[in-house]
C-alpha cells in the first residue's frame, strides 16, 4: 500500500523509552510533536537481519538528532522482549544500549494500518517512513524479509525534504545534501539541464 501524500496513521501502544522505560501508552502524534520522524518496522526481536539494522539505526541517531528528526521503532514483539533485547550485550551477536523508542505492536494494528504486513508471516515487512512535521508521509520504502535497509539513504532522504522545505526547489536523481535543486520553472530546469550537459 502506498502511503505517501497521505496523513500517517496514528496510534497509541506499549513501548519501551530510548532510556529503557516501559510506557504504557506512548502516543506517536504526541511524541512527535510537529517534526520530522522516521518510523520504521522490523520482523522480529533475536532474528538475524533484524539486529544489524537496529545497530545500524543506533550508530548513525545523533545524524538524526542533528537533523532534528525523531525516530521510532516497530516490530510485533512485546515490550518485555523489546526490553531483554536491548539489554542483550551486542558482542553476544544482539544489541546494546539502544536510544530510541521501540514500539510494541502485539496485536499487528499498527503494521496493518500502515499496509505492511508480510502476507504469509503475519510479521511487519522491513519499511521505512519518512513523515514531515505536518504529519503527512513523504516518503516510504519497504523491503522483503531477507534484504536490509541502508541508512545512508534515509538521511539522504531527510536532507532532500528539509532542502525542500527550506528553498521550495525540487531534488534532481542522486541529490546529496550541499548540491543544487531545481527551481519549478523552464528555466530552472533548463540551467539544470545545461549544467549536467557540461560535465
Amino acid at each position: 500500500m502506498v502511503l505517501v501524500t497521505y496523513p500517517a496513521p496514528d496510534f497509541t501502544a506499549s513501548a519501551i523509552s530510548c532510556n529503557g522505560d516501559i510506557i504504557n501508552n506512548f502516543n506517536f502524534k504526541e511524541f512527535t510533536n510537529n517534526q520530522t520522524s522516521i518510523l520504521f518496522f522490523w520482523p522480529m526481536d533475536f532474528t538475524f537481519v533484524c539486529p544489524s539494522e537496529i545497530i545500524a539505526f543506533n550508530q548513525e541517531l545523533s545524524k538524526f538528532k542533528k537533523r532534528n528528526v525523531k525516530l521510532i521503532g516497530v516490530s510485533i514483539d512485546s515490550v518485555y522482549v523489546h526490553h531483554a533485547w536491548r539489554n542483550t550485550l551486542s558482542h553476544n551477536g544482539q544489541i546494546d544500549k539502544i536510544n530510541f523508542t521501540m514500539v510494541s505492536d502485539l496485536k499487528r494494528e499498527i503494521q496493518r494500518s500502515y499496509g505492511i504486513e508480510h502476507p504469509q508471516l503475519g510479521v511487519a515487512l522491513r519499511a521505512t517512513f519518512l513523515i514531515d512535521k505536518n504529519r503527512i508521509i513523504r516518503h516510504q520504502t519497504i523491503n522483503d524479509l531477507p534484504f536490509g535497509r541502508n541508512i545512508s539513504e534515509t538521511l539522504r532522504m531527510i536532507d532532500a525534504l528539509h532542502f525542500y522545505e527550506k528553498y521550495g526547489e525540487v531534488c534532481p536523481a542522486n541529490w546529496k545534501k550541499g548540491d543544487t535543486g531545481i527551481k519549478t520553472t523552464q528555466e530552472g530546469i533548463h540551467k539544470y539541464l545545461e549544467k549536467i550537459s557540461k560535465k
